[in-house]
């Protein structure tokens, strides 16, 4: 399948546009290219070497994260029966850093996004969103691998993240870790 959704061309699908269609000096013996002029990107069925995408209701929910101030934290884990990711809970604006670690599971990995406040010397109040990759050293080599693999992909979706936090034990983690960074 080819990824490149962006109009239509005349009774053509967009997602699929041999190099022939395309202007004349872009082509590439013969490859794909899709409507921008850019190479399109091949990709089989989502599985542990090609990563998974991400579900629309994640990106729905990390934007209310991000512009309404709703949640303080989500968590998302990888459905591998409906190959997404998905969100697996979601914090309220009330709940502490604690509640947040605390919901990530010991053995399992898992993407996070938190929404950090703080003020600064200037005494301004500011918010920063970390992205927090969870592989802890404990979890099954599948799912790490699976993870890591599909951690770009969530993250291209995910528009508007500040800092990223790939961490294999709480200590990197930390609150502090987090104030070291957003300052």
């Amino acid at each position: 399948m080819v990824v490149e959704v962006r109009g239509e061309q005349k009774g053509k699908e967009s997602s699929e546009i041999l190099v022939d269609e395309v202007k004349e000096g872009q082509q590439k013996n013969g490859s794909k290219i899709g409507l921008q002029g850019r190479p399109a990107i091949q990709m089989g069925p989502p599985n542990a070497t090609s990563g998974m995408c991400a579900a629309g209701h994640a990106k729905d929910t990390f934007l209310e994260l991000k512009r309404k101030k709703i949640y303080r934290y989500l968590v998302f884990r990888i459905d591998e029966k409906k190959r997404k990711v998905v969100v697996e809970k979601t914090g309220d604006p009330a709940e502490t850093y604690d509640d947040f670690t605390a919901s990530l599971p010991e053995n399992d990995c898992r993407y996070a996004v938190y929404d950090f406040d703080f003020v600064t010397s200037d005494n301004c109040q500011k918010s920063k969103i970390f992205f927090i990759a969870w592989s802890p050293s404990s979890s099954r080599i599948r799912s790490k691998v699976l993870y890591a693999t599909s951690k770009h992909g969530l993250r291209e979706e995910l528009d508007g993240i500040h800092y990223e936090i790939q961490a294999t034990d709480p200590t990197e983690m930390d609150l502090e870790v987090l104030k070291d960074r957003a300052n």
